[in-house]
């Protein structure tokens, strides 16, 4: 019954959103972010923790407006998502202008492929189909499988559009793999957290488990990773920097490389975000697996 009535919620505030003008969509899922923000405690320790964290310097006012911002870009998001909802491309393709798309076209042009790697920052929800839109490469989509089926489609037929194809993270190597090889693109979110098991690089002064799927595909196909940022602007539409990650001079053994790699991607990510802090999503517990990795790397160090 959770799961329905979840569903039902999201489908009507997508019809909602539907009748509104992009701008006015977007205002509102900032007011329901604000709305969130001020009224519940949704993950608001957890994202002030993390701003501390990340801004010591920073006051207390200072990190609640940064937290508040984040709510509301979250919100932005989600509606913005849910409006673009059966959008014609003459809607969808003037919300975002690409700045320096030339970084993406030379990376393409080699045919090894490419990993489009992005987070969960700006107008995020927009990457998939802003891409395919504004680039005119179709992308496969590594997606992550949610919880709720019904919510897990409607949102899933949304990014399928447009001759796009998702892929569950599950199943999504061979894929992968068999994508980047024939020359195409792969699209992937790659800032949450990751098992404890996975590669741990500096994020923010403090270890964090990242994804190594990105490096990986990276160094076994030769296709370049390019970062999209979709930086918001005025008017609700957003600018999109690309970022070509270095592969040069990576380190001697396959793990070094990945580690290194991954590092790489990573300061990038930190860098927009130390730039634009209210666009990301500091609600997430990115660092969660921190302590186990000192408490393992501080056992290691004195054997």
């Amino acid at each position: 019954m959770a799961d329905l009535l979840e569903y039902a919620a999201l489908r009507f505030l997508s019809l909602l959103t539907g009748f509104l003008p992009f701008e006015q969509a977007s205002r509102f899922g900032a007011s329901l972010g604000k709305v969130v923000f001020n009224l519940t405690t949704f993950r608001k320790e957890v994202a002030l923790d993390n701003l501390r964290r990340a801004f010591p310097l920073h006051t207390a006012e200072q990190v609640n407006t940064i937290a508040r911002g984040a709510y509301c870009n979250y919100g932005r998001s989600i509606c913005e998502m849910l409006w673009s909802q059966g959008k014609t491309e003459k809607a969808l393709k003037p919300l975002t202008r690409l700045g320096n798309r030339g970084v993406f076209d030379e990376a393409f042009a080699d045919g090894k492929g490419v990993v489009l790697l992005s987070g969960h920052f700006g107008a995020w929800e927009m990457f998939v189909t802003s891409m395919r839109l504004n680039l005119g490469v179709p992308m496969m989509i590594i997606a992550q499988e949610q919880r709720n089926k019904r919510v897990d489609q409607f949102v899933n037929a949304g990014r399928a559009r447009f001759g796009n194809s998702v892929v569950y993270m599950a199943q999504s190597v061979r894929e992968t793999m068999r994508t980047l090889k024939s020359g195409n693109t792969v699209g992937l979110l790659g800032d949450q957290s990751a098992p404890k098991e996975s590669v741990f690089v500096e994020f923010f002064g403090r270890p964090a488990a990242t994804h190594r799927g990105a490096a990986v595909f990276s160094l076994k196909t030769g296709a370049p990773i390019i970062m999209p940022f979709l930086v918001r602007s005025a008017g609700g539409k957003s600018d999109v920097h690309f970022e070509r990650i270095d592969d040069s001079n990576l380190g001697d053994t396959p793990e070094a490389q990945v580690i290194e790699l991954t590092r790489r991607h990573t300061a990038i990510l930190e860098r927009y975000i130390r730039q634009y802090p209210d666009q990301w999503l500091w609600m997430h517990r990115r660092w969660k697996h921190t302590e186990y990795y000192r408490a393992t790397h501080s056992e290691q160090t004195r054997t």
